[in-house]
């Protein structure tokens, strides 16, 4: 009998998308086939300590108990293999298989978790270190996604200093660039958070101020009228494939924190009601955007569709969506044939063969000379 996979699900984090992970992660660990899989939770707490134990993921929700836990962490080094005890005793060593890293946002999504996996050795679910980054940061994939000829809404951009310093300049910048509505956000967060809609400049300046208490930059996006939010689930590495599309119809003006997580009352239609043309080209554009940006795993991609011309605009990739059971990105594939259980099992199985290809990779050169003794 094969032995059961150890998964490592890291979740919580220091992010204001805390909340959502936790919710993330406890949908994962009630569809992950335990005939499969030895679950290893591994929850994060806002301050950072790491905790490994079956009540974790309690603990994190309760926010009880946290400093009595035993802390237990993951080391770069790759002998390890696994989480490590305080004192970093070599039996006291728990290995890992694979890891799901659901901490959403900063200090997760963003590449510094999969950087720190990397240096461990330990294969991961979703994009790598450069993927995750540049999905993160709203500006730099619009410049890439421009650069690969993909349409994207007009938008401005500044560092968080001058708005700080200078708000009302910021806003008249922005206004002078692009017309109202404009939607104002932290460049490296996600879930909406710090996210707002400006429809005239009081609001810009003060949309402007509270997203660069969020990030170091701020982009200010001109919103496209009449236009409806359109959502595609990208899964794969080399090949990648798109889900059906879904739409989002929010509660609120948009689909803000609130209307995402809060009142229940925002709704999806999956698949959403699209002219197959439209659909098509959805797809085929979220498969692009992938591309663009060196993607591996999944992806869930953003549109805005106007409703008179169906227009099809590129709003933004997320690289690590919502897992909850109300999110888009696994609603999306069960739309498409491939139930939950069945997308974490493809999910994991993508992660060891990418694991697998770059380990094959040669990581060292010998020179002819021992130049370097000598230097």
């Amino acid at each position: 009998m094969e032995r059961k996979l150890r998964v490592g699900l890291i979740f919580g984090g220091r992010s204001g998308e805390h909340e959502v992970s936790l919710v993330s992660a406890t949908s994962i660990i009630n569809a992950l086939d335990r005939a499969k899989y030895e679950i290893i939770p591994i929850g994060i707490t806002r301050e950072g300590r790491w905790l490994s134990s079956g009540r974790a993921l309690g603990l994190l929700k309760d926010h009880a108990g946290l400093d009595r836990e035993p802390e237990r962490l993951l080391v770069p080094d790759p002998a390890r293999g696994g989480l490590v005890g305080r004192d970093g005793k070599a039996e006291e060593v728990q290995p890992l298989d694979v890891v799901i890293p659901i901490v959403h946002g900063t200090y997760g999504e963003d590449g510094t978790l999969q950087g720190l996996l990397e240096l461990a050795n330990i294969p991961y679910v979703g994009a790598g270190v450069l993927g995750s980054a540049l999905g993160m940061d709203k500006i730099v994939q619009k410049q890439l996604f421009e650069r690969a000829r993909l349409p994207v809404a007009k938008y401005v951009w500044f560092r968080t200093g001058f708005c700080r310093e200078h708000p009302g300049r910021a806003a008249s910048a922005a206004a002078k660039a692009l017309r109202y509505p404009m939607f104002v956000k932290p460049a490296n967060t996600g879930s909406s958070v710090g996210i707002t809609k400006a429809h005239g400049r009081a609001e810009l300046v003060e949309a402007i101020s509270l997203a660069s208490t969020f990030d170091r930059k701020v982009i200010v996006e001109q919103g496209i009228p009449d236009a409806r939010e359109i959502e595609c689930a990208v899964l794969g590495n080399d090949h990648p494939a798109a889900s059906v599309p879904g739409e989002v119809i929010p509660s609120n003006e948009f689909y803000d924190y609130d209307a995402k997580y809060v009142d229940g009352r925002s709704r999806t239609e999956i698949p959403a009601k699209l002219p197959p043309l439209t659909a098509g080209r959805v797809r085929r554009m979220a498969v692009q955007a992938f591309a663009a940006l060196d993607l591996s795993g999944m992806a869930r991609v953003d549109f805005f569709v106007t409703r008179r011309t169906h227009r099809v605009v590129l709003n933004e990739v997320n690289t690590l969506p919502g897992f909850t059971s109300i999110s888009m990105y696994p609603k999306l594939w069960e739309a498409s044939g491939v139930a939950y259980p069945a997308l974490l099992d493809r999910l994991i199985s993508l992660a060891l063969d990418r694991h697998r290809e770059k380990s094959g990779l040669k990581t060292e050169y010998t020179p002819k000379q021992d130049w370097y003794r000598k230097q």
